[in-house]
């Protein structure tokens, strides 16, 4: 293990960093009148009053407008007049600019402040909802994309694969199969390649083949629309079930079972319908029937072992 640097050296990197951070991040106060200071841009105190500063402004705006004094200089120092003046003439953001003076070491605070208070109001947060919900889907819709194509060069990759692809070529040619690895052979090859990819679709759990209405932007669009379904399920199951007493339907029961055992979809769908049967007939909805079902199972696990 190499020994710790010795005192000198740590303080020689910490004051290497505090001064880039010093260089990078320009002091708070600049980002209200850039390197010049509000009130002498007026040539007010910090404690004029509003008609004072009022005042002021209008008799530098008059000798510096770019109507009445051609200099190049004159009009960019009418420009940072304005600026300032939009600044101090609202109380709100004076007395942000006061506490900026007064706190220049607090610039993520002084920042976030300003943005806030100058371009905050001017932003739709519906517009801004909008934009994360379309940054968030075309993360995911790239996430299940990628999932989904390596999903399926893994099939590829697997004998069964391998063997129904020859079983596709043979009933495509009639039983012949040529040796000849032509370039027309090859195009016919990567046809049925193709095709059989499109037949292995439905066949790749865990990874479905991507689509629009499962992003998050659809979603919620279509919010109101599901929250109107759910109600009108909830209605019907309590109705049929609880004031009715029908009985359980395959598809009901399926999903109490599924629900009991806290399976996924992707785990409940895998199972073969031999056993999701066995599993509904056992009734696991019910406590007592789950917990024997639970029992049952540990003591096979216990067995097998």
């Amino acid at each position: 293990m190499a020994p710790p640097p010795p005192p000198v050296t740590c303080l020689r990197w910490w004051g290497i960093v505090l001064i880039l951070l010093l260089v990078i991040i320009s002091p708070s106060t600049a980002i209200y009148c850039d390197e010049d200071d509000c009130y002498d841009l007026l040539g007010v105190s910090q404690s004029a009053n509003s008609s004072e500063i009022k005042k002021s402004y209008y008799k530098l705006s008059l000798k510096h407008h770019p109507d009445k004094n051609p200099d190049p200089e004159s009009k960019k120092l009418f420009v940072k007049i304005a600026n300032a003046y939009e600044i101090l003439k609202d109380q709100a953001s004076r007395e942000q600019y006061d506490y900026a003076l007064a706190h220049p070491e607090e610039v993520f605070y002084n920042t976030a402040r300003y943005y806030r208070a100058y371009y905050g109001h001017k932003t739709d947060p519906r517009a801004v909802l909008f934009g994360l919900l379309l940054i968030l889907s075309g993360f995911q819709y790239l996430n299940r994309v990628t999932r989904y194509n390596q999903a399926v060069a893994m099939v590829k990759r697997t004998p069964a694969y391998k063997n129904r692809l020859r079983a596709l070529e043979l009933e495509r040619s009639g039983g012949v199969t040529n040796k000849k690895k032509g370039s027309k052979q090859v195009d016919k090859r990567g046809d049925v390649d193709e095709d059989l990819s499109k037949e292995l679709d439905l066949q790749i759990k865990g990874a479905e083949k991507p689509s629009i209405w499962e992003l998050l932007c659809v979603r919620f669009v279509l919010l109101p629309y599901t929250i109107g379904k759910l109600m009108l399920w909830c209605c019907c199951w309590q109705w049929r079930y609880k004031v009715k007493k029908a009985p359980y339907s395959w598809e009901d029961a399926s999903y109490l079972t599924q629900r009991a055992l806290r399976a996924s979809d992707d785990s409940w769908m895998s199972i073969d319908e031999s056993t999701k049967e066995n599993l509904i007939q056992k009734r696991l909805w019910k406590p007592s029937n789950l917990e024997s079902y639970t029992a049952d199972m540990r003591k096979e696990s216990k067995r097998r072992r």
